[in-house]
C-alpha cells in the first residue's frame, strides 16, 4: 500500500495505507530523566487531519481502481516511544569527580599532611612500575579544605604568590649553597664512600676512556718533545693529534659522569644523550684541532720546507707510541666486541649504529693513531733517506686527513643517534607481534619506536582495544548472581542510570589495568624498551 508520514506530539513515524481509511487513536507519554511522564493526551485534532489525508490518498487509489472491493481489516498502530537521558552540562571548570595525588594537594592548595587525614581516601591504580595503587583525594574536597583552611580564594592566592617568591629565591641561593657545602667538604674532608658516579670510570666504556687518556697524555708529551728536537712536521701532527685524543677523551669522561645523572623534572627521561653530545662535539674537536692543524702545518712545510734534523728520537717515540696506541686500542676492540656480544650484533653492526657512542670514539681515535704513526713513520723515513723534506710534509697531509674521514663518521654516526632514529626492523616487528598475539587487543596502529641512545627504546602505538573482552574480563571478577539480581532491581530511569555508571567506571579502571599489563610484559620481554606509550584508539 501507500506509505503515509503521520505526525504525533513530538514523534514522528510512518504508517502502511491500504484501501479503507484507518482511524489513529494513540496516547504518547515523553519520559524524562527522573522518571517522569508527560501525557500528551489523544490525536483527535491531529487524527482529523490525518484522517483528510487518508481520505485523500483513498480517493486518488478508488479513482485508479474502480470497482474493486474494499475488504482491508483495521489493524493496530504500534508506537515505539524512546526515552531519552536529559544531556547534563558539566562546564569547563567540573572537578566534581576528579581526583588529585597528596603531593599536589599540599604543593598547589598550599596544605598540611593532617589537612589531608580528614579527606576521604581513594586507593587507585598507581601509574608507576614499583607499585600497584595509591592514595588520591576528591579535587572537591581538597579545594572545600583550602578555602577552609585559608578562608577565601584571595588568600589562598596571596599565599601561592609568597611561596613561589620564596622558591624562586631558593634557587637563586642554591648556587652559593653548593660552593658553601664544597668548602666544608675540603675543609673538614669528605667521607662520603665512592658514588656510583666514580665507579663507572672503573669498568666497561669508562674504563677503556680513562685508560686512554692517561696513554695519550703521556704520547703527547713525548712527541712534542720530539717535534722540538726535530722539527718533523709530521712529528708535529703527531703530537697535536695526541693532544685532540686527550681533550676528546677528558670530554667523553665527562659526557659519562653527565649521562649518570638521576631524571628530574626538567629532564624527565634523563641524560643519557649526554654521551652522544660529547662524542659529537669531541668529533668537532678532531676536525678542528687535529685535521686542521695537521693540514696547516703540512701545507706551510710543501711551501716553505726546511731540512730536518736527526730522525732517531722521532723513530724511537714513534715505536714507543705504536705501542701504547695499540695496547688503548685493544682494549677498545674486546669492550667492543663483548657489548656486541650481549646485544646480539655483529661488531661491525654495534659499532656503525653508534651504540656505545664513547667506545666508539676510543675505537675509531686509536685506530687512526695508528694508521697515521704507520704514515708519519713512512713519510719520516723517505725524507731520511732521500734527504727531500717534502715527503714529510705529504706525511702531515695525509694524518691530517686521516683524521678528517675518523672527524667525519663520528658527527655522522652521533647526529642520527640525537635526531632520534627508529629501531631495527626485526626487534620492531617482534613488538608488534607480542602486541597483535593478546587477545584483548583488536589491532595497532601508527606504531613508533624510537631508540633514545645507550640501549633505552620508547615505543608507542595506537591499539584498538576489544570492548567485549575487556568487559568480559569485567565480569571475570564479578558475582554474576548478585550482578544478576542488581539488574532485575532497576525499575525507574534513575536506578538505570545508576546502575550504568557504577559498571562503567570499573569497566574503564578495567581497560586501564590492561593497558598498564601490556605495558608490563612489553618491558619484561623486551629490557630495551623502557618508555611504553599506548594509546586507546
Amino acid at each position: 500500500g501507500w506509505q503515509v508520514s503521520m505526525k504525533s506530539g513530538n514523534l514522528s513515524y510512518v504508517l502502511p495505507c491500504s484501501r479503507l481509511p484507518v482511524q489513529l487513536m494513540s496516547q504518547v507519554r515523553v519520559y524524562t530523566s527522573n522518571g517522569q511522564k508527560k501525557d500528551l493526551g489523544s490525536e483527535d485534532t491531529n487524527g482529523s487531519a490525518s484522517g483528510e489525508t487518508l481520505h485523500k490518498v483513498e480517493t486518488g487509489q478508488d479513482t485508479t481502481n474502480a470497482g474493486q472491493k474494499q475488504s482491508s481489516p483495521k489493524q493496530p498502530i504500534q508506537v515505539k516511544v524512546k526515552a531519552v537521558l536529559k544531556k547534563r552540562e558539566y562546564g569547563p571548570k567540573y572537578t566534581q569527580n576528579n581526583f588529585i595525588t597528596g603531593v599536589r594537594a599540599i604543593n598547589e592548595f598550599c596544605l598540611k599532611s593532617s589537612d589531608l587525614d580528614q579527606l576521604r581516601k581513594i586507593r587507585r591504580r598507581s601509574p608507576h612500575d614499583d607499585t600497584e595503587t595509591f592514595t588520591v583525594y576528591l579535587r572537591s574536597d581538597v579545594e572545600a579544605k583550602s578555602l577552609e583552611v585559608w578562608g577565601s580564594p584571595e588568600a589562598l592566592a596571596r599565599e601561592r604568590k609568597r611561596r613561589k617568591e620564596a622558591e624562586i629565591k631558593y634557587r637563586e641561593n642554591l648556587f652559593r649553597n653548593q660552593r658553601l657545602l664544597w668548602e666544608y667538604k675540603e675543609f673538614f674532608g669528605n667521607t662520603k664512600p665512592r658514588s656510583s658516579t666514580a665507579a663507572m670510570f672503573f669498568k666497561g666504556p669508562g674504563k677503556v676512556v680513562m685508560v686512554a687518556i692517561c696513554i695519550n697524555g703521556l704520547n703527547f708529551f713525548f712527541k712534542l718533545l720530539a717535534w722540538v728536537y726535530t722539527g718533523s712536521a709530521s712529528m708535529f701532527s703527531e703530537a697535536i693529534h695526541s693532544l685532540a685524543d686527550t681533550c676528546n677523551q677528558a670530554l667523553l669522561a665527562l659526557g659519562i659522569s653527565q649521562s649518570a645523572r638521576t631524571p628530574d623534572p626538567s629532564h624527565p627521561y634523563g641524560f643519557t644523550n649526554m654521551r652522544y653530545i660529547a662524542s659529537l662535539i669531541s668529533g668537532v674537536g678532531i676536525f678542528m684541532m687535529g685535521a686542521g692543524l695537521s693540514w696547516y702545518h703540512g701545507i706551510i712545510g710543501l711551501l716553505h720546507p726546511h731540512p730536518v734534523e736527526s730522525l732517531l728520537w722521532a723513530y724511537c717515540i714513534l715505536a714507543g707510541s705504536l705501542v701504547s696506541e695499540g695496547a688503548t686500542l685493544l682494549v677498545a676492540v674486546n669492550e667492543i666486541r663483548r657489548s656486541a656480544r650481549a646485544k646480539g650484533l655483529s661488531f661491525y653492526q654495534y659499532v656503525v649504529q653508534s651504540r656505545d657512542p664513547s667506545t666508539n670514539v676510543v675505537l675509531l681515535e686509536d685506530a687512526a693513531a695508528v694508521l697515521s704513526v704507520a704514515v708519519a713513520a713512512t713519510c719520516m723515513g723517505l725524507t731520511s733517506l732521500t734527504g727531500n723534506p717534502y715527503y714529510d710534509s705529504v706525511g702531515s697531509l695525509g694524518v691530517g686527513t686521516l683524521l678528517g674521514t675518523v672527524s667525519a663518521f663520528l658527527i655522522y654516526t652521533n647526529t642520527e643517534a640525537l635526531l632520534g632514529r627508529s629501531i631495527e626492523p626485526e626487534q620492531l616487528q617482534r613488538l608488534t607481534e607480542l602486541l597483535e598475539s593478546d587477545p584483548v587487543v583488536r589491532a595497532i596502529h601508527d606504531v613508533k619506536a624510537t631508540d633514545m641512545g645507550m640501549s633505552k627504546v620508547r615505543f608507542k602505538a595506537e591499539v584498538d582495544f576489544d570492548g567485549r573482552v575487556v568487559t568480559r574480563s569485567y565480569l571475570e571478577k564479578q558475582d554474576i548472581e548478585q550482578l544478576l539480581q542488581e539488574i532485575q532491581q532497576v525499575k525507574t530511569l534513575e536506578e538505570l542510570e545508576a546502575f550504568m555508571l557504577k559498571h562503567g567506571e570499573n569497566i574503564i579502571d578495567t581497560l586501564g589495568a590492561e593497558v598498564d599489563r601490556l605495558e608490563k610484559d612489553l618491558k619484561q620481554r623486551n629490557p630495551d624498551v623502557r618508555h611504553v606509550d599506548l594509546e586507546i584508539l
